[in-house]
């Protein structure tokens, strides 16, 4: 199944201090490469790279080869069309622009699914589905939403 992979499980996979959902999101991560069913775009790479050098604070050379390792999901560009659109999801469905132009990617790549855990569990937006891949794993104090 063609999953959209927000930033948050690609954060997750370098975070030690958050064991479970590190580990839930390194197995996600790899699923998805095995089965070429992951897509992102490059608003969660820019994301992932901004929360790899302030908030982990990853060493550059890492930060580099993690990117390499996600390039190999497809990738969606947000084009003046998808912008657009984004802002009729953010309007209909009250989400923040950010969100609506993750959804927007998602819908635009087919996928049926969202893993990530800033929306609503289980809400269908756009057409698609939000799952929450870290529901039931312990959350890290002092986290915060993007």
């Amino acid at each position: 199944m063609r999953s959209f992979i927000d930033t948050n499980v690609l954060v997750y996979a370098d975070s030690a201090d958050a064991a479970d959902k590190q580990a839930c999101a390194t197995a996600l991560i790899a699923k998805h490469l095995r089965a070429g069913s992951g897509v992102v775009s490059t608003q969660v790479l820019h994301e992932f790279v901004n929360a790899a050098l302030r908030k982990l604070a990853l060493p550059l050379d890492l930060v580099r080869a993690r990117v390499r390792l996600y390039s190999r999901f497809e990738t969606v560009n947000a084009s003046p069309v998808a912008v657009l659109e984004a802002l009729d999801l953010h309007a209909l469905h009250k989400v923040s622009f950010w969100d609506a132009l993750i959804l927007q990617a998602a819908r635009q790549s087919g996928c049926v699914q969202l893993l990530t855990e800033h929306l609503q569990t289980d809400a269908v937006i756009g057409g698609v589905r939000i799952v929450n891949p870290f529901e039931g794993v312990a959350k890290p104090r002092g986290s915060k939403r993007r």
